[in-house]
């Protein structure tokens, strides 16, 4: 049976077929439908952890155990579970051990736009690269057998058009997997320094029997066409390739993205009259064939940053992209605006109007950066905000500790914001960090972290206490604000400033868009109060604009959380509900 799905499907599909038992993720954008459609399987145990180095971890463990197991995660989460990535590569595994990360080229959504096959390269562990989504289900498959074959884990390299594209998939049967026996084996799994010197060799030899595998691997395939111009690519750039060039150029479409064939690249480039890498992001492709001592082409003609496209392809190789196959005029942009009744709305009005100095995290509440509000100084890393607090008051003292302050949302938090907060309990400096409770995890779509009290099928779960948890690692100072009440919220803000110790505001109210969330009726403006001052456009609410020099509110977008009223000085907001 045939269907049309996402690649990230896909990869739950394979998941599924392989007979994985155990996923555990973080959520991030373009990985996160992989682990969320994976959970409808009630053959496989799926979880959210609280970040990516955790459900690696967990991964892990369950393949000791002798179960086939997955994590997923984007691809600057990969850089937090790099620490037990390296050196799983030295252990290896017992059942097979998938990895999957999704890279966001042209950062859609992310921070930067790092290519992962660097963290292949020097994890020294083999990476299968799928172009649509029957290579991302078959790619799954095959790499739990690779690695149960070559005793290593694999990791899948996804990317954001792969991930949320469709193509038509062929659907197979589970196949289950009888579990693997544990042995204990100290000198292969416990990796002090006399057991990890021998098991570094171990490491290269696979390197190179998994070199010699790509050689004639089917997943990386020649597709012959009249010899002037050899192309060799992978990934969704081999599909802008061959819509751009379709059977006239000859292809070395690679699934493998490491280790890199040898002998199958040199022999692709002998039959070709002009030799061109087309790769995304970082030239791999490109310096290992110059490594071999061909002459390539590659970003010379090609960008090192940003996206691919059909166009892209034709406009730097000479090529026509085929009629009605190619966007030819450009998508209008749409900037991100938070939501109408976002919680986070008023608090970052407040420290904008307090002139605060904001040290920012990862979340959807990075957009307190963009004007009007424009109440963030630095966004840099999931949990970066409270230590890079702690670090800026150590620097300039009460300087800095009167007017500066780390926002960090929930799950943020819970995914590596405590380490830094400890830091400030031990070290003391005179720190006010907010954590911005929205009760769930919103940039991503909705998932439930171990603040919420539910687990990825929405069934009931362990749940932290925010202010229980923050009182025991030392905080004398927890205070709890609704944002959306910002006489509140000045006063705590002013409060905790001006203390001489440090603390915690906890800013709570659910995420507007959640489906239990009740909402007030919207609010309107009446035009003979309203004097066109723009108090209210502060705020930067979609729902408000200005129509004919007076405020107007958009009642489909509006769920009267009643921020703007609390902002007019001439009350000339009221409830739709009203009379009048």
């Amino acid at each position: 049976m045939k269907q049309l799905i996402l690649g990230n499907a896909a990869v739950a599909r394979g998941l599924y077929e392989a007979g994985c038992c155990v996923i555990s993720s973080y959520p991030g954008t373009p990985s996160t439908e992989i682990t969320e459609e994976a959970a409808k399987y009630d053959a496989i145990y799926c979880e959210w952890a609280p970040n990516e180095k955790v459900a690696m971890e967990v991964a892990f463990g369950a393949c000791l155990a002798g179960k086939r197991a997955f994590c997923a995660m984007k691809h600057v989460g990969l850089n937090v579970a790099a620490d037990p990535l390296f050196t799983m590569s030295y252990t290896g595994v017992n059942a097979g051990l998938v990895i999957c990360v999704a890279d966001d080229a042209g950062m859609h959504s992310s921070q930067n736009e790092q290519d992962s096959r660097n963290h292949a390269a020097a994890a020294k562990v083999p990476m299968l690269e799928p172009a649509d989504s029957a290579e991302a289900l078959a790619f799954t498959k095959l790499a739990f057998e690779l690695s149960e074959e070559f005793d290593t884990p694999v990791l899948l390299k996804m990317c954001t058009r792969v991930s949320h594209s469709q193509s038509l998939v062929e659907l197979g049967e589970r196949v289950e997997q009888a579990r693997r026996e544990y042995v204990k084996d100290i000198a292969k799994y416990v990796m002090m320094p006399g057991n990890a010197i021998r098991r570094h060799p171990v490491v290269e030899q696979r390197t190179a029997a998994l070199t010699k595998w790509a050689e004639s691997a089917p997943v990386n395939r020649v597709e012959k066409g009249d010899g002037k111009l050899g192309i060799i690519t992978a990934s969704t750039s081999y599909q802008y390739v061959k819509e751009v060039f379709g059977e006239k150029a000859s292809i070395l479409k690679l699934g493998m993205a490491n280790p890199l064939p040898v002998e199958l690249i040199r022999g692709f480039a002998a039959g070709v009259e002009r030799l061109v890498v087309v790769e995304e992001l970082d030239p791999v492709i490109e310096n290992h064939c110059r490594a071999l001592g061909l002459e390539v082409s590659g970003k010379e003609l090609l960008p090192v940053c940003g996206e691919f496209s059909q166009n892209l392809v034709a406009a730097s190789l000479g090529g026509e992209v085929h009629t009605g196959r190619a966007l030819d005029v450009a998508i209008p942009p749409r900037p991100p605006v938070m939501c109408a009744g976002c919680p986070h709305r008023g608090l970052f009005y407040t420290l904008s109007k307090n002139k605060c100095t904001v040290l920012g995290d990862i979340g959807c509440y990075t957009l307190g950066a963009v004007a009007p509000l424009s109440a963030m100084d630095m966004t840099l890393c999931m949990g970066a905000s409270i230590s890079a607090l702690h670090g800026f008051n150590k620097a300039l003292g009460a300087e800095g500790e009167g007017k500066t302050v780390a926002v960090i949302g929930d799950s943020t938090f819970m995914h590596s914001g405590m380490t830094g907060l400890a830091d400030i309990a031990y070290n003391q400096s005179n720190s006010t960090v907010i954590i911005l409770d929205n009760s769930i995890t919103g940039m991503t779509g909705h998932q439930q972290n171990p603040t919420t009290g539910y687990n990825i099928k929405g069934e009931p779960a362990g749940k932290i206490d925010l202010e229980a948890l923050c009182r025991a690692m030392g905080f004398n100072r927890v205070r709890v604000v609704d944002p959306y009440d910002l006489a509140a919220c000045d006063k705590a803000v002013k409060e905790e400033l001006a203390a001489a110790e440090p603390s915690v505001i906890i800013s709570r109210r659910p995420c507007a868009l959640l489906k239990y969330v009740k909402h007030a009726p919207p609010l309107r403006v009446d035009t003979d109060k309203c004097r066109g001052c723009k108090a209210c456009m502060k705020i930067a609410c979609p729902a408000i604009s200005m129509r004919e020099g007076k405020a107007h509110v958009d009642a489909t977008q509006c769920v009267g959380c009643g921020v703007c009223e609390q902002l007019c000085a001439f009350g000339a907001f009221e409830s739709a509900g009203k009379e009048g």
